[in-house]
């Protein structure tokens, strides 16, 4: 039988359904289309129309409401998936954008200027590590990275002209989770706000009610958990995201990140069976996760008693919706990972591809995919192995033939314990 996730005290009964607030938030938005229909209208159009000039012009300075400009600023469309999303993380508002990248450097480039500095975790998404390292830099906009599990670097790290504390809840790809409390106490006390990239654990952390100031996602990942597109979201303040949309100041507006129509309303749907998937792939991810460890195999997973993080995850969690998807496998050198996920593809445990929150089992390498874009002396240093193969497991009905399958694979490359014999 595979390992469900149970709720044994009173005050996990209690918590659990504070907890249930958020999906049923999620679910009492209902928004009906043009004509009545169950799904909102989806708006095809660049650019909207003004019965009074004075109107334009009015809009134009921010002071209207229920008119639309253009495109690029915002749409009806776009303005229904953000209002999902700010009900799904407990905020004021949202702005949504055509990925994660667009959401994240629109955060980073409205609250920074040259001369200022961002204290950020040292492990993050490789194109979010590259933005602060490689790119902002050129701007004069400098980035501390350290352990922030570690909450004292955190706060020795801030300078006065630190203006954010960003870090990923469960970080990609070590699984390292970060104690949001601990941090926004920090954050509050040096009055900067925290930024905490949600994207490894929705619904299964909700970092605004934990303190964080501003919520990111790359809704490519599990909110929409169709892999067939790139979206992003801020999650925030009123005051915030009306920023971010200013004609004149705003990096949302004039960055341009806007997010198509067609593939707002597509997510928007598919949002509607998120806190399904995410407790499949949850109990799925911990079935495998005991299974291994039990083997003796080298496994990271927030969900087991070994894993460094698990009791600040259990502190902070929605324990209905678990430890989320994702799990690490260690196997030492580059050549045995790549072996063994060509196998594990070749017998069809999932597919040899980046990205995660499909419904299919998806692994990487990410050392050399994910996280290349941070040096090798700093992999290193982190505790990056070039062995370590990132798993985000999928929605398998039978986790137990899963389970079997990886299990072979490991046993015809030679990588099992000596003393595992048979599964």
């Amino acid at each position: 039988m595979t390992n469900k996730l149970h709720i044994s005290t009173f005050k996990d009964q209690r918590d659990s359904i504070m907890k249930n607030d958020m999906v049923n938030k999620l679910q009492d938005v209902q928004q009906f289309g043009e004509f009545g229909g169950v799904n909102p209208s989806i708006s095809d159009s660049s650019t909207y129309t003004f019965m009074k000039a004075k109107t334009m012009y009015d809009t134009f300075e921010g002071n209207t409401e229920g008119c639309y400009l253009y495109s690029r600023h915002t749409t009806p469309t776009n303005l229904n998936l953000a209002e999902a999303l700010a009900a799904l993380e407990s905020t004021e508002m949202a702005n949504v954008y055509a990925s994660g990248m667009g959401a994240i450097s629109s955060v980073l480039l409205q609250l920074c200027k040259a001369g200022d500095h961002i204290v950020s975790s040292r492990t993050i998404y490789g194109g979010t590590y590259a933005l602060m390292k490689n790119f902002l830099n050129k701007f004069n906009i400098n980035t501390s990275f350290v352990d922030t599990t570690q909450i004292d670097m955190v706060e020795d790290a801030i300078s006065e002209n630190t203006k954010m504390i960003y870090c990923e809840a469960v970080s990609n790809p070590l699984l390292e989770v970060s104690d949001i409390k601990a941090l926004a106490k920090i954050a509050k006390k040096h009055n900067i706000p925290l930024v905490v990239d949600n994207t490894f654990s929705p619904l299964s952390i909700s970092p605004a009610e934990l303190g964080a100031s501003i919520v990111i996602h790359s809704l490519t990942k599990f909110i929409n958990g169709t892999s067939d597109g790139v979206a992003g979201v801020v999650c925030g303040t009123t005051e915030f995201c009306t920023s971010l949309k200013d004609v004149n100041f705003g990096a949302a507006m004039l960055l341009g990140s806007t997010l198509d129509g067609l593939r707002s309303s597509s997510i928007l749907k598919n949002m509607r069976t998120l806190h399904l998937r995410i407790k499949k792939h949850s109990e799925n991810a911990l079935y495998l996760a005991q299974k291994f460890e039990k083997n003796g195999i080298h496994v990271s997973y927030p969900g087991l008693k070994s894993h460094a993080g698990h009791e600040t995850y259990n502190n902070q969690m929605n324990m209905e919706y678990g430890y989320g998807g994702l799990l690490t496998l260690n196997v030492h050198t580059l050549e045995n990972a790549n072996n063994l996920m060509e196998l594990m593809q070749e017998h069809k445990v999932g597919y040899l591809a980046v990205s995660l929150g499909f419904y299919k089992t998806l692994f990487s390498a990410p050392g050399t995919s994910t996280s290349s874009e941070i040096p090798l002396d700093e992999q290193k240093s982190m505790g990056l192995s070039e062995g370590l193969i990132r798993i985000s497991i999928g929605l398998d009905n039978d986790i137990e033939k899963t389970y079997e399958s990886i299990h072979n694979c490991m046993k015809e490359l030679n990588l099992l314990p000596e003393k595992i014999i048979a599964v």
